[in-house]
């Protein structure tokens, strides 16, 4: 699919050295599944990195395209509905199952995030259950896996990069044909791809900390399943968001680059 073509400066990463030219603006499709999940710093980092997002609440009403003729990526966020629900349940993820369906089929670059990632897993030939070892919650660590290494996203990522969790669901069998990126002690699909260019993630690299304080406080069942209380929770995910962004903003302008040349590639 065609990206536009309008000239924008270079970019430079976060410690200041150029990292790209960008010839063109990627245009992605944000799926913002529930207002308690926005796109918030992830936004910003990949309006940063050139991308020029067309962000749709289905919260608020906004109705999902039919296809996504016209995009360069995807990215579908998460909320506290789970996987599992039916179309009755909760009618809006109908449409974004139909639009990661047709990601996956058309291998065009697409970023899963927590309930995202469940769903894309479920799509793509994968089950999601309700997590047997209880919620995962707080910021943690996840642990790249042997192939992170030659994935163009996540070679460059720290070995143990910081994350937020906040999930009671857990992918339980990877889609069809992925490859495992990241793992934790409490669950071992954390981030996969499949194909060349769709990727998932099962823990949070969006939010702001006022974003966590609010799941902390809404979340009484995963906070009480957590070693730590709800205070300490927030201080630790306050503590963990500039490790977050220094590991999770790079990897955004790798993402949009990649839906960038991808576009290039098929115009």
């Amino acid at each position: 699919m065609a990206s536009s073509q309008r000239p924008v400066p270079s970019l430079r990463g976060t410690g200041g050295d150029e990292v790209f030219t960008l010839a063109g603006v990627a245009r992605l499709l944000v799926v913002v599944l529930h207002e308690t999940d926005p796109p918030a710093r992830l936004g910003e980092w990949l309006r940063g990195a050139g991308a020029e997002l067309d962000a749709r609440h289905v919260g608020r009403g906004d109705e999902l395209p039919a296809t996504l003729e016209g995009y360069d990526g995807l990215v579908v966020l998460g909320g506290p509905q789970s996987a599992m629900d039916d179309e009755e349940t909760s009618p809006e993820l109908t449409g974004a199952r139909a639009l990661l369906a047709q990601a996956l089929q058309a291998d065009l670059p697409t970023l899963a995030i927590c309930l995202g990632a469940q769903l894309l897993a479920q799509v793509g030939g994968g089950t999601v259950r309700e997590g047997v070892e209880g919620p995962e919650v707080g910021a943690l660590l996840v642990a790249k896996r042997d192939a992170a290494d030659s994935d163009p996203l996540f070679a460059p990522l720290p070995l143990s990069p910081d994350v937020l969790q906040f999930h009671h669901d857990e992918i339980s069998q990877l889609p069809t044909g992925a490859t495992l990126l990241a793992s934790s002690p409490v669950y071992a699909h954390q981030a996969f791809r499949v194909g060349r260019h769709v990727y998932g993630l099962q823990f949070h690299i969006e939010t702001a900390p006022e974003i966590i304080h609010e799941w902390a406080e809404r979340d009484t069942v995963g906070v009480a399943a957590s070693p730590w209380d709800r205070e300490t929770i927030c201080r630790m995910s306050d503590a963990a968001h500039p490790h977050v962004e220094e590991a999770w903003r790079p990897f955004a302008e790798r993402f949009t680059e990649l839906a960038r040349t991808r576009a290039q590639q098929a115009a």
